[in-house]
C-alpha cells in the first residue's frame, strides 16, 4: 500500500509530505503506483519550476519513499500545487482504497 502523509499547518496551509510503499495493484503493470510517482514527480517539479518556494525533497526508489518539506513560508502558487495534488490523492483513494491512503496530519 502507498501511504501518502500530508502535513498542514494550524491555518491549514500545506508544509509538505510523506509517500511510502508501493501499492502492489498488479504485478508489471501497477497502475496505482505509476499514477501516484507521476502525480508526487509532477508536483515537485512545478512547485521548483513554477515557483520561487525553497524546499528539501529526498528519495529512496527502493522503499518508494519521497519525502518533500517546503522550507519557509509557501506563497500562494506553491500552496495551489500541493493541494491540486491532495485532490488528485484523494481521488485515487476513493477509487483505489485498497492500495492508496492520504491521511492529513497537523504540524
Amino acid at each position: 500500500m502507498v501511504r501518502i502523509t500530508m502535513f498542514q499547518d494550524r491555518q491549514q496551509q500545506l508544509m509538505g509530505f510523506d509517500c511510502l510503499g508501493h501499492a502492489e495493484y498488479a504485478e508489471g503493470n501497477d497502475i496505482v503506483c505509476a499514477a501516484v510517482s507521476a502525480l508526487v514527480i509532477n508536483c515537485i517539479n512545478s512547485v521548483e519550476t513554477l515557483t520561487d518556494a525553497q524546499f528539501v525533497c529526498e528519495d529512496c526508489q527502493e522503499d518508494g519513499m519521497i519525502s518533500f518539506r517546503l522550507a519557509g513560508e509557501a506563497g500562494e502558487d506553491a500552496q495551489l500545487l500541493l493541494r491540486s495534488l491532495a485532490l488528485g490523492l484523494e481521488e485515487m483513494e476513493r477509487n483505489y482504497g485498497a492500495y492508496i491512503d492520504v491521511i492529513f496530519e497537523e504540524v
